[in-house]
């Protein structure tokens, strides 16, 4: 038998290579079997240590070696310590202690390996160096935090048309329970919004909130992106525990990993990549879909299991189109976060503006809203942003016409249509009330009359 070939061999080697790495990267490494006793340590730890060698450390209790250590609670629980600072006489020392499998059953593994320290740069008093080491872990800690909370609350999902009233009426119920939640609706109607407004109304508001979106991940480093797969990498799932973690475009998700996402909804326990132990993970799921999943289901590309442990409680969020009466507030928020952001004054829409933005289908959602606005916003140095502005910018749809007949791009006619269409929505909203339907529009209700008698005339 040659030596690659013999695996006890190819162990040894990945060890030395395992050891020699430690050795390099860290101030002091230290490794620790299923006992909480040192098989291994770097030289650099031993003398930080004072101990004769590394090799005095081998077989004894972490214990024994390090007073106080906390490697003993690691291999209990299988989690890590990722960052802490410890104290060695005057020096403190940034640590991390991370669990570790390997081996077989005649080659024990070892379960913890603490990559053990390193010092900062601007080495002062011991007292100024644990200081620097403690603002710097605060910090780390304090932007990790900051990356796993809420932007959005239910304040953030602009509108009071009966649509958007809905979707919110039917997520602040989500949000009282501990279930999961199928978000459906075509991109770019504010899924990620609804999700997190539904974890910062739950009780896990104080846990992480994890988004992830599946179709952005490449094939190869998928399964462990979402259920680990390594020692230093932790899965969206584990790190989402005592949270929320919203999986976006569901959809894309492979056969494979659909049945490990059902196990983790049904068991709550998910097993990382090369390993042979199992996580507990308690993570409420908000998925969301910009495709028809049943039709998936029907066409067999999606587990029909899946799909009805996921869709417990499925909201539905309505294009824009459908809700057009919602249209005046998004642009004004969307207007005071674009001069925000750029420093300009905020411009505001003229009506037959306003008519214009109604009037159009608007296929990108309140994501293509954003993205004209900040086009016409940024493009024009007028207080109030006109209706001319926007036909040139929004893609051009002519008005119906006869058989063998030109079809004309008449601003007047583009304006014309637009308002017909805003009446009717806002009338459409308002249930037929025209005292609303006119708040809704920004006009007087004298106003609104007489346009409706235009219109009526008209047609």
């Amino acid at each position: 038998m040659s030596r690659l070939k013999d695996p006890a061999a190819v162990r040894k080697i990945a060890r030395k290579s395992l050891f020699e790495g430690l050795d390099q990267m860290c101030e002091g490494a230290i490794i620790v079997d299923r006992d909480a006793r040192v098989v291994w340590m770097s030289d650099k730890y031993a003398a930080r240590l004072k101990l004769p060698s590394a090799a005095a450390a081998i077989g004894r209790t972490v214990e024994d070696v390090i007073p106080n250590s906390l490697m003993r609670e690691v291999v209990r629980t299988g989690e890590p310590i990722m960052l802490d600072i410890m104290q060695f006489a005057n020096d403190s020392f940034v640590v991390m202690r991370v669990p570790h499998e390997a081996g077989t059953a005649d080659d024990p593994p070892a379960l913890v390996l603490d990559p053990g320290t390193w010092r900062p740069a601007d080495a002062g008093s011991a007292g100024g160096r644990r200081a620097h080491l403690e603002t710097e872990l605060a910090d780390a800690q304090k932007s990790l935090a900051e990356e796993r909370s809420v932007k959005y609350t239910f304040s953030n999902f602009i509108g009071s048309s009966a649509p958007a009233m809905e979707v919110k009426r039917q997520a602040r119920r989500a949000a009282q329970s501990d279930t999961t939640v199928l978000l459906l609706g075509e991109t770019g109607t504010g899924k990620e919004v609804i999700a997190q407004a539904i974890h910062s109304a739950s009780p896990r508001a104080h846990g992480p909130f994890i988004a992830v979106n599946a179709a952005a991940i490449p094939d190869g480093v998928r399964e462990a992106e979402f259920f680990g797969g390594s020692a230093a990498r932790e899965g969206k799932f584990a790190l989402a525990h005592g949270g929320t973690l919203f999986l976006d475009e569901v959809g894309d998700m492979p056969m494979a990993m659909q049945s490990k996402l059902l196990r983790m909804l049904q068991e709550g326990e998910v097993e990382p990549i090369g390993s042979n132990r199992v996580v507990k993970v308690d993570a409420r799921v908000i998925a969301a879909c910009s495709v028809d999943l049943r039709q998936m289901v029907s066409a067999g590309r999606f587990r029909s299991d899946l799909y009805y442990r996921l869709s417990v409680l499925p909201i539905e969020l309505p294009p824009l189109r459908d809700r057009a009466a919602d249209i005046d507030a998004l642009s004004d928020h969307i207007l005071e976060d674009i001069a925000r952001r750029s420093g300009r004054p905020q411009r505001e829409l003229t009506p037959t503006a306003l008519a214009v933005l109604c009037a159009y289908s608007w296929p990108g959602n309140i994501r293509e809203l954003r993205n004209v606005l900040e086009q016409v916003a940024l493009n024009s140095d007028r207080p109030r942003l006109s209706a001319e502005e926007f036909t040139l910018v929004l893609p051009r749809v002519p008005r119906a016409t006869r058989p063998g007949e030109r079809p004309t791009l008449k601003l007047a006619d583009i304006v014309a249509d637009a308002e017909r269409s805003a009446i009717r929505s806002a009338l459409a909203a308002a249930e037929g009330k025209k005292i609303l339907a006119a708040e809704l529009l920004g006009i007087s209700r004298a106003t609104l009359y007489q346009k409706l008698s235009t219109l009526a005339s008209g047609e």
